[in-house]
């Protein structure tokens, strides 16, 4: 009888654990991949769409186009997981699996930070992207703020990304000038593993007159007052607000009881939860790496390595590293990368690569690779 194998989530996680087990075990295999969205979107893209560098319809892949021997996709809503039983329901029918993996990533909560939702924006999700593809062309002078409201948060250089891209945006208006940018993040520094990353984004910031606002989170905003109040109570006006919203696990996730504090706990070398024969990847769990599809990406790895050779008595593989690779937009077609190991030694480090046209072109194919890899195309 072939293995089941249910994948409850198709971002980066659930789509290179598909891939490795699709290679290696071809027909010998039954695996059914569960998302309740028609397209897949590499998270960089929203930049790309936020800033009319591409349109949205250019960045979103369905997953319809997922061809791949032993593997079904079903675009459903998961409406139960029952971790004991390896059971899952969605609204259209029942799944029961020999293997369960739970890579369905964290959802946002703009309506958990007062304000943000009346008085602000967010640009996490692709339609707050969407939104802000039509918002920005109309900010011309003020204060503009790009705040995190909660940690944690995925892909920490983000908020950086986003305040360097603003500024490039204005300056191409010819309105720089009239416009001030802060950033507000709950770190000293902008990406705390890495100092050199750090110092090099805090060099740009001071190059571009960007005002860096360390060790803060923005709580509230005061639409009437066009206010962002930070957690110490001090006050920030603005006139354009850039939110990073409150991460949390899908209702459902935190239904089935499989959280705590908030997140699922995994075995950090081979991402095991509590539940025999259930798996945690990704941005879903504590595992203690970025919440950052790169991460996801590792820890897929090693659980597709693990299953390969549980199922084909072979070597099992070496424990989850930790480690990955992050892009940073730079601005000016720049782009610089940030290589992190999170468990191999006492604490995590980190090693920069200078921005430049060249790392630009790697990050280009980082995601055509895959989107290769994933959906052969």
């Amino acid at each position: 009888m072939k293995p089941r194998v249910v994948v409850l989530g198709g971002g980066f996680g659930g789509l290179e654990l598909t891939s490795m087990l699709s290679d290696a075990l071809g027909d010998d295999l039954d695996l059914t991949l569960i998302d309740r969205n028609a397209f897949f979107f590499f998270g960089f893209s929203k930049l790309d769409v936020m800033f009319d560098r591409k349109m949205p319809d250019e960045v979103r892949i369905p997953y319809r186009s997922i061809v791949k021997p032993g593997v079904t996709f079903r675009q459903e809503t998961i409406t139960a997981i029952d971790p004991e039983a390896k059971r899952v329901t969605t609204d259209s029918g029942t799944y029961d699996a020999d293997i369960l993996v739970v890579a369905l990533g964290a959802d946002y909560d703009p309506g958990a930070t007062p304000g943000l939702v009346e008085g602000g924006n967010e640009f996490y999700s692709f339609a707050g992207s969407e939104r802000l593809r039509e918002v920005l062309p109309a900010f011309s002078q003020g204060h503009a703020i790009v705040g995190v409201t909660s940690t944690p948060f995925k892909c920490p250089p983000a908020p950086s990304e986003a305040a360097l891209l603003l500024h490039d945006h204005l300056t191409g208006r010819g309105v720089r000038d009239a416009c001030e940018i802060s950033i507000v993040m709950p770190f000293g520094v902008p990406i705390p593993p890495s100092p050199e990353t750090s110092q090099a984004l805090m060099a740009a910031f001071a190059e571009r007159g960007i005002t860096f606002v360390p060790d803060r989170l923005v709580r509230a905003l005061d639409p009437a007052r066009s206010v962002a109040v930070l957690d110490d109570g001090s006050e920030m006006r603005y006139d354009l607000f850039l939110g990073v919203p409150k991460h949390r696990v899908p209702d459902v996730v935190e239904a089935s009881g499989m959280t705590e504090d908030g997140w699922i706990p995994v075995d950090p070398t081979n991402l095991k939860t509590r539940f025999p024969g259930v798996y945690g990847i990704g941005d879903v769990t504590s595992v203690g790496t970025p919440k950052a599809g790169v991460f996801a990406e590792g820890a897929a790895q090693v659980v597709a390595q693990s299953l390969i050779a549980e199922l084909a008595e072979g070597e099992q593989p070496a424990a989850y590293a930790g480690a990955g690779a992050c892009y940073v937009e730079f601005g000016a077609g720049r782009v610089g990368r940030v290589d992190v190991d999170f468990f191999s030694g006492p604490s995590p480090t980190g090693s920069y690569t200078e921005a430049s046209v060249e790392l630009a072109a790697e990050k280009g194919h980082f995601g055509s690779s895959r989107r290769a890899r994933w959906f052969g195309l």
